[in-house]
């Protein structure tokens, strides 16, 4: 699975065979993956190369690592449709630590702020909303 000669680092190899076991069905949402420990012994791989390939897949929305409980396969959601008006600006940035216990907002994932003519603003977790922009 990991091949050290192939010139692909290690965390990425281990990311890839991951993320393809999840496409394939290995892991169906809501399902915890193996511990890091697990990992590590299945594929002779390092401590931090598993970290690093969590890491990744957690930044791609793979995976969600929750504390305490471990590493799964995050439930799939209908996103909410967010309405922006004529004169509204769409920005991104990353949640404040209320926002993200509030919203339950998993590391990585932005939150979208939509500001209406008016200069009031609403912000969403990015990976929940699709803004949908209406034209006069």
């Amino acid at each position: 699975m990991i091949d050290p000669a192939s010139g692909v680092p290690a965390w990425r190899q281990l990311a890839d065979y991951l993320r393809q076991r999840v496409a394939a069905g290995d892991w169906r949402p809501g399902a915890r993956l193996p511990s890091e420990t697990r990992l590590m012994q299945e594929t002779g791989a390092g401590r931090t190369t598993v970290r690093r390939a969590i890491a990744a897949l957690r930044a791609e929305g793979v995976v969600e690592v929750l504390h305490g409980w471990g590493t799964r396969v995050p439930e799939r959601r209908e996103p909410e449709s967010v309405h922006a008006g004529p004169g509204s600006v769409i920005t991104t940035r990353m949640p404040t630590p209320q926002e993200r216990a509030t919203f339950r907002v998993p590391d990585g994932v932005p939150m979208l702020v939509v500001t209406g003519p008016d200069g009031l603003a609403d912000a969403y977790p990015g990976d929940r909303v699709r803004v949908e922009v209406q034209w006069p």
